[in-house]
């Protein structure tokens, strides 16, 4: 049998800094120290396993001297209290409530001849002898409030008994056994006393007990356990779900049960489930105590049930016990938590193992079947801290995790899943999104019914009803006819309250018109092809931070994923944007790994776009469920400092099945050089299991290898679609870990040595700051913060390491082939580009051109005009300016002495945020004698924000210089010609003349640095 002792309080202490010290039979421990108070409140519980009734409980009051360096010979007792055992079991219920007991003071020694204070217990026997009603106390959780019980006033003689016999209480027993328990008590204390002392025993040995007084009203034993849940709902109906603990999720899980039923199998009395379970996990000795109701700040109900659990390899058998309670019962959604305690277990006083179980109305099913959705989430609760910390809570997880893993399968077999993909319709939830877009009348309505409007309006109202009202007066002062001055202070100042509050009305009407105009470039675009299709669906976000002193932002969100990218609309002046947008990547031939988010503040095009947070979305971390409607926290000092979040949905779906996988394997096969088949769906799904992957990820190939760290280890490593996996399992120790093909940084072969015991070595080196999780199995990180990973003695080394390389090299040259495709296709755009009409396209009246360059160059007109010939000059400039693919047609003869050519090229990243598509119209004519050149572009923007808005035209004019010989003069002129208006125009406006400005500089400059070189190249014989 165990002894459970809560110590609870002490009161009117003769010493500050105390702590009691608990004996039973040959077992002892002791509480923490508690300095500068004497009413110290411990709250701490102790449990001993008891051999023999006879054993007495010794608590021992003792104070702790700061001075005693040794063996603690400088702690003084202050008192102390003996309760034998048999005291508990002769209790009908095995337990003695909440009791003062008066300390019994010392002999000798510093504290004697003084009032020694009391000290609070509670005390409980459980084990084989108790009946399986027995009931735990209340106050076993540490949140019990023990400063409401009152003590009661006057002497207690120890023939008193400790709890009152009136009916209206639920005590058992009463006096007659309470005498007897003080009796026990004074023949005990009495007996190691002097016969001096033996007038004084009966006052110091009494047990003065407000037990009466913390007795909490308890529903009677006849209402069943439904009925009890109920009385719980009617009293804590508010109560609010709690959050999810913070040692991780162990199952979350939808059933097609009511949430009722679900919490009657788990949690009702005598559940066969439960029994089911603990034969399942060679769980014995079950004993389940009764829901009994407490009442306090919350009512809640709980009850014990204790257990031993089944011996490990690693682990013998040890006796647990779990404290249930519930926090939340409303009829729909219940929150039970458990506390574990395992005493047993090595560093077992030390911690607690907590559980929460939620049970929650999951979604509603076109068959009218009702569900309910179980999340088991799990923590650690440590009383002290130990260097073990981390050894205990790895152990725990990984107990916990295959416990529950039996859990699942078990209530797999009572009530059918739900799959996550029945559950989640893609196209409803979409649908429901852009429903929930409120109308202009509603935002107008919403925007403007503010005090500002309102009293403008009025005011507005009031004055031209007053003009209309009033006579036209003759002029006076400086005034003359037409011009009307305020005639008094009064009105002047009337005047300017009503300009101010039309400014104000003003900013605000051009503001809404602002946020109702602005459109995303890819808002509502569908996706193209066949393949893995992603779908974004940009709800709203939350604090996002801002550069500017308004602190409010205009910002907007860049998706990428697999080197494409997606953009949403602006949103204008805010700090909690709400985009409700959907967004679709064409399908992709590679299922996407990771999506990178970012938000940027807008200011133009081609601004220098400040970040305000990025965040990235790993797909195989995170399962379709919580990816349907996922909170993203965005990093970085700004977002952090916000604590800036985005609201997502985001739906990934392979729209050809199978036959994407084949292709991709096909594609594979040319790469790896050797035939790859498809593996069976059972070797799939033990594959996705093993290391926790989504169900669209499918394996590829494993080989057998080990991996070299301090000492070889032998394992199996797996390549899929996005991983690199490793698993071990050495006698029951388990390590596995994976990291992504993107972060990966280089492959290298080192050849056979005496370390590798003559096996060559694969070595994998992952980028720096990737790949933490997996950073156990890595053998050493170089200087520049890189993992490195060993890997070694395969059955076929070449053929390993040909397929890990020939599928590194694929992933990593994805976006070149991207990139070689859509050349393709810009070679077929070029090709069939047509322009309406050469004269309107180059009609420059209304672009207000202006001067934007000039320098003379030490160069010819011929060496300035080769960055326009198409040669090597112009691409190599071109490259070195951040235009990717870069394309331009021949000249062609329009007119004589006109002509005429396209190009089209890419902006990157460091040139816009955006990215974007230019294509560029260029004519050319020579000025009179052969002097110089004219040349005029027209250049349009594709992929950008308001790029249909508007042409960007420039144009060159190139002379001879009349300082020098074999100079040149260059004037650059350029415009915006506007073909539909925009807020935004002035912004853009000045964005744009910035931006090419500069890099018009910077290719002239590029353009002069190449002639100066090619010149001696050229003049050398």
């Amino acid at each position: 049998m165990r002894l459970y002792v809560y110590v609870l309080e002490g009161r009117d202490l003769c010493v500050e800094d105390c702590y009691v010290k608990i004996q039973v039979g040959k077992f002892k421990s002791k509480t923490r120290v508690l300095r500068g108070s004497r009413n110290p409140v411990w709250n701490e519980e102790f449990a001993f396993r008891v051999h023999d009734m006879g054993d007495e409980l010794i608590i021992s009051v003792l104070h702790h001297d700061n001075d005693s360096r040794f063996f603690n010979s400088g702690n003084e007792l202050v008192g102390r209290v003996r309760v034998p055992v048999s005291a508990v079991l002769a209790k009908e219920n095995h337990s003695l409530p909440p009791t003062w007991f008066s300390l019994e003071g010392p002999r000798s020694g510093k504290f004697i001849s003084k009032e020694y204070g009391k000290i609070l217990l509670t005390i409980s026997l459980h084990g084989s002898a108790q009946d399986t009603t027995t009931d735990h106390p209340l106050y076993a959780h540490s949140s019990v409030k023990t400063r409401d019980l009152k003590e009661r006033e006057g002497p207690v003689e120890s023939q008193e008994v400790v709890s009152s016999t009136t009916s209206t209480r639920k005590v058992p027993e009463g006096k007659l056994l309470m005498k007897a328990i003080a009796s026990c008590l004074e023949k005990l204390l009495g007996k190691n006393e002097e016969p001096s002392k033996m007038d004084d025993s009966s006052e110091t040995s009494s047990i003065p007990s407000d037990y009466e007084d913390c007795i909490e009203e308890q529903p009677p034993l006849s209402c069943s356990f439904q009925e009890t849940i109920e009385m719980m709902q009617s009293r804590n109906s508010e109560q609010e779900m709690p959050e999810n603990l913070q040692g991780g999720i162990l199952l979350d899980q939808t059933y097609i049960v009511s949430s009722k039923d679900l919490n009657m199998l788990l949690f009702a009395p005598n559940s066969q489930f439960r029994q089911g379970l603990a034969e399942l996990q060679g769980t014995t000795n079950m004993k389940e105590g009764p829901w009994t109701w407490k009442s306090g700040d919350l009512s809640c109900l709980t009850r014990v049930v204790s257990y031993t659990q089944a011996a490990t390899k690693l682990v013998k058998a040890v006796d647990a016990t779990e404290e249930q309670t519930y926090i939340k019962a409303d009829g729909r959604e219940f929150a039970i938590f458990v506390s574990v305690s395992t005493p047993d277990v090595p560093y077992g006083n030390s911690f607690k193992v907590e559980l929460l179980y939620k049970i929650m109305p999951g979604p509603e099913l076109s068959s009218g079947e009702e569900s309910s959705r179980l999340v088991v989430s799990w923590g650690m609760s440590f009383s002290q801290n130990t260097i073990m910390r981390g050894m205990i809570e790895g152990g725990a997880r990984q107990g916990l995790k295959e416990s529950f893993d039996q859990f699942a399968n078990l209530l797999a077999q009572k009530f059918k899943t739900l799959d996550p993909i029945d559950s989640l319709d893609k196209d409803q939830m979409l649908a429901t999104l852009e429903t929930e877009q409120q109308s202009d009348w509603e935002l107008a309505i919403k925007y403007f019914w503010n005090f500002t409007i309102v009293s403008t309006f009025f005011m507005v109202i009031y004055i031209l009803v007053h003009i209309l009202l009033s006579v036209h007066g003759q002029p006076q002062g400086l005034e003359f006819s037409g011009l009307d001055l305020p005639d008094s202070v009064g009105e002047l100042i009337t005047c300017g309250i009503l300009v101010i509050q039309l400014e104000r009305a003003y900013a605000m009407i051009l503001h809404f018109v602002q946020a109702r105009f602005q459109r995303g470039s890819d808002h509502g675009v569908k996706a193209q092809g066949d393949g893995w299709v992603l779908t974004v669906a940009l709800i709203e976000g939350i604090n996002v931070a801002s550069l500017d002193s308004t602190g409010l932002s205009d910002p907007y969100v860049v998706f990428t994923c697999n080197g494409r990218t997606r953009t949403s609309s602006v949103k204008l002046q805010t700090h909690d944007p709400q985009w409700n947008e959907i967004l679709e990547f064409d399908a992709m031939e590679d299922p996407p790994a990771v999506l990178d988010v970012e938000v940027f503040d807008f200011d133009g095009p081609f601004d220098e776009a400040a970040s305000l947070g990025h965040a990235e979305i790993n797909f195989l971390k995170h399962t379709s469920t919580e990816l349907a409607d996922i909170w993203v926290l965005l990093e970085g000092k700004l977002a952090l400092s916000s604590q800036s979040k985005l609201h997502l949905r985001i739906f990934l779906d392979n729209n050809n099945g199978v036959e994407t996988i084949k292709e991709y394997l096909a594609k594979m096969e040319k790469e790896v050089g050797k035939k790859l088949t498809l593996r069976s769906p059972h070797r799939n799904s033990t594959f996705q299991k093993l290391f926790g992957l989504p169900p669209e990820e499918f394996l590829i190939s494993d080989f057998t290898c080990y991996l070299k760290r301090k000492m070889p280890l032998q394992g199996r490593l797996f390549l899929s679609a996005r991983i690199v996996g490793f698993y071990a399992n050495l006698f029951g120790h388990k390590t596995k870990f994976f990291f992504l093909w993107e972060d990966i940084d280089d492959i290298q072969v080192h050849p056979p040595s005496l370390s590798s015991v003559g096996s060559p070595l694969l070595v994998i080196i992952l980028q720096k700051g990737r790949g933490l999780d997996a950073r156990h199995g890595a053998k050493s990180q170089d200087e520049e913060g890189r993992l490195r990973f060993y890997f070694q003695s395969f059955v076929s080394f070449n053929v390993a390491s040909r397929t890990i390389m020939g599928l590194w090299r694929t992933r990593t040259l994805t976006p070149e082939q991207k990139a070689q495709i859509a050349e393709e296709q810009q070679d077929e755009d070029v090709s069939s580009l047509v322009l309406e009409d050469p004269g309107s396209v180059f009609n420059v009246e209304n672009a207000n051109m202006a001067k934007v360059y000039s320098a003379e160059l030490p160069i010819d007109i011929n060496s300035l005009m080769e960055m326009f010939d198409g040669g090597n000059l112009e691409h190599r400039i071109a490259e070195k300016s951040g235009y990717l693919n870069y394309m331009a047609t021949d000249w062609e003869t329009v007119k004589p002495d006109l002509y005429e050519r396209r190009l089209c090229f890419r902006f990157n990243r460091h040139v816009s945020v955006f990215g974007g598509e230019a294509t560029c119209t260029q004519q050319k004519s020579p000025i009179g004698n052969d002097n110089g050149w004219i040349l005029n572009e027209v250049m349009t923007l594709q992929d950008i924000p308001f790029g249909d808005h508007f042409r960007i035209h420039f144009r060159y004019q190139i002379e001879s210089s009349g300082l020098a010989p074999g100079k040149c003069r260059c004037d650059v002129y350029m415009g915006i010609l506007w073909l539909k208006s925009t807020v935004f125009q002035p912004r853009i406006t000045r964005n744009i003349t910035q931006k090419f400005t500069s890099r018009l500089k910077e290719i002239i400059e590029l353009v002069e640095k190449e002639a100066l070189l090619t010149c001696p190249q050229d003049s050398s014989p």
